[in-house]
Formats: C-alpha cells, structure tokens, sequence
C-alpha cells in the first residue's frame, strides 16, 4: 500500500538528508538542477550559487519569481585543541539550547561524513548554578571519538569544517507528519520544485529560483532578483506553528495542518515585509477558486527572501506562503505534508493565474 503523500516525502527525504549550510549549498544545488533540468527551457547557476530555472512565456516579456532557500543553519569548526575535540561558531540563526546532547555530522575536505556528539560535562559535577544555566557556545564542543589533533586532520577534518545535525526524515503520528532537520527550507524547496513541475505553459515567464545563504542575510534573493527583474515574486519557506502547550492559544501565530500560511506582514522594526494588498488579495482569491485551505499571518520576528526582492530596483509586488513548521531552527522540526502540498498547489495556482494584465493591475497606479 503506498503512503499518503509518498512522492513528496521522498523528495522532502533526499533534500533534508544531505547537508547545505548557508555559503555551503552545493550538494543540495545538485538535487534541485537534477530535479528542475527535465522541466525547465532553460538552467542556469548565477555567480553566487542560486539556481534559476526558466519556463519562458508565450506571449509576454513579464517574470514571477518564485523562490525558495537552499540553505540550513549550522556549524564551522573554529578551532581543535591538542586533545581532537572540535570547537565551533553557529551559521544562521542557531542557539545553544538546540545543541545539547545532539548528534551531528561533520564533512571533510573530501565531502566525506564523520559523525560525533555535542559534549558538555555532566550534571553530576556541575555547581548548582551552572546547572540552571544554558551553557555558552564557548563551553560547547564536538566529540568525533578522535584523541589528538593530529588523528582530526588526518581524517580531513579542519577549521572551516561544516556541521549539521544527524538527523533523518520521519514520519510520525497519522503519517502524514513529518520531523527532521533543515526542513526550514528544504520543505519550501520540495514545494518550489513540485510547482514548478506543475505549472503548464503561461503567457508571462516563471523563475524558479533556488537561493542560497538566506540564513545569514537573505544574500541569494537579492543578487538574483537584480539580475532577474521579476513583476511579481513568491517565496515559499516555514513560518511558526506555535500552536503547543508551552504558548497561550491567543498569541498562536498559525496551526499545524491547517494549510499555507499566506503572510501579511513580518520582521522587526521595519526589517521585514508588507505584502501589496492587491497581491495578497489576488492570491486569497485564487486560494478559494481553488478550495485551497489557507491562514494568514502576522509575524513579529523573522523574515523571508520576498523582504529581499520585494525592495529591487524600483519595487517588487511580493508575498510569502509558509508552510507551518513547529520547532523552527531546530533538529526536530515538525511539519504537515498536507500543508507542503497544499502551499505546492497554492504557489502553482497562483503563478498560472498571472497574466500580463493581472501584472499591469499590480504595478499600475493610475492618477485620475
């Protein structure tokens, strides 16, 4: 008997199992080109690593821009003591309490993974206060079961060595949710990639571009929109499924397996994005033409590549759609497959809807 949502679990299962932490992508830019190339008419990687694949349109000059980040957060090596244990520094946004007691792979020179463990002294001969306290990635160190720093660089382990969590995809609960690692945004990319295979031909061009060192500053949205130019763009990423026992209900962000999350507004202080209303209403409307099941959000911290390509050149008419994530920056995220089809079908409907007069009624201010 096949699975529910099997097709797009396994896809989920092949981008979340390797690693490609921010500035380090390449083998999962492997996956997407082998993933993108039977269907794109054309493929390209920019200077930076993005992937922009191409479905050309029939009958105008006008771009969407759908985007997705290729990148995880992570670890570097920073420094081995005499001893063989490994120091690290965080790339992206990782704390401390995500770290202790994990597995993690760590890959050589020669992309080969050696596995070790987050050590941090035991609480039987830690000081009481010490045993409050989260411990500072100072204090925190990998043990790859080596005994010298010489025995670490022989297995072609070194400062700038990446880290990732060792954790595999998994189905829990009724099957049709899913934990693992990176899934922020290997689950936006899965959906990316679905959308883009189901979009037929359109009258304007559809980007599908996947992004790199979103994690760190949202760098690969910004140089390939430039380059792009797109009217209109959509990314696809995670947002806060904050709807467990440790938050009160009211201050619920948005639902696990409850549909897409189309943003409204994200970001502190200005950082972030307001999503043009015409779009956000446009995309409603495709949503209930299509009985697509959806939520709207409003989240205070956080942002996603639409912030990035919403400010190119001129302005960018930009909105995101999330897929609900619990435990977001973790080893364990928690996501719904019902949720990532759903946001596939929402991103694919919404790009073969988009023609060049809805383009011109998004971008056009006309002064009476």
């Amino acid at each position: 008997m096949v699975k529910a949502n099997e097709e797009i679990f396994e896809l989920l299962k092949k981008l979340t199992s390797d690693i490609g932490i921010s500035g380090y992508e390449d083998n999962i830019r492997g996956i997407v080109i082998d993933e993108l190339k039977s269907y794109a008419d054309s493929l390209e990687v920019d200077s930076l690593g993005n992937v922009i694949a191409i479905k050309r349109g029939s009958k105008s000059s006008r771009k969407i821009m759908i985007a997705a980040h290729m990148d995880e957060i992570g670890l570097m090596i920073s420094y081995i003591d005499e001893k063989g244990f490994l120091k690290f520094a965080p790339v992206g946004g990782i704390t401390e309490r995500t770290l202790l007691g994990q597995r993690v792979k760590v890959a050589t020179k020669d992309n080969k993974i050696i596995k070790g463990v987050i050590g941090l002294k035991p609480p039987h001969i830690m000081k009481p206060e010490e045993a409050k306290q989260v411990p500072d990635f100072s204090e925190l160190y990998i043990d790859a079961g080596f005994f010298s720093k010489d025995e670490v660089l022989k297995n072609g382990i070194g400062i700038g060595s990446i880290v990732t969590f060792d954790r595999e995809l998994e189905r829990i609960g009724n099957g049709d949710i899913v934990t693992g690692k990176s899934l922020d945004d290997r689950a936006g990319l899965a959906a990316m990639i679905q959308a883009f295979k189901k979009i037929d031909k359109n009258e304007v061009s559809i980007y599908a571009v996947a992004t790199v060192q979103e994690e760190v500053g949202l760098k690969g949205a910004k140089v390939s929109a430039f380059k792009i130019e797109p009217d209109i763009a959509i990314a696809l990423d995670v947002t806060i499924a904050s709807d467990v026992p440790s938050i009160p209900e009211g201050s619920w962000i948005c639902k696990l397996n409850q549909g897409p999350a189309i943003k409204l507004i994200d970001g502190q202080k200005g950082t972030g994005l307001i999503t043009n209303k015409k779009l956000l209403e446009f995309v409603e409307n495709v949503a209930n033409k299509y009985n697509i099941p959806y939520q709207l959000e409003v989240l205070t911290g956080g942002t996603t590549d639409a912030s990035a390509i919403n400010l190119n050149r001129e302005g960018v008419p930009s909105i995101a759609i999330s897929i609900p994530a619990r435990y977001i920056h973790s080893p364990v995220e928690v996501i719904s497959l019902n949720d990532l089809e759903k946001t596939s079908d929402l991103a694919a409907k919404v790009a073969s809807e988009i023609n060049e007069k809805t383009i011109l009624n998004l971008i056009n201010q006309k002064i009476k």
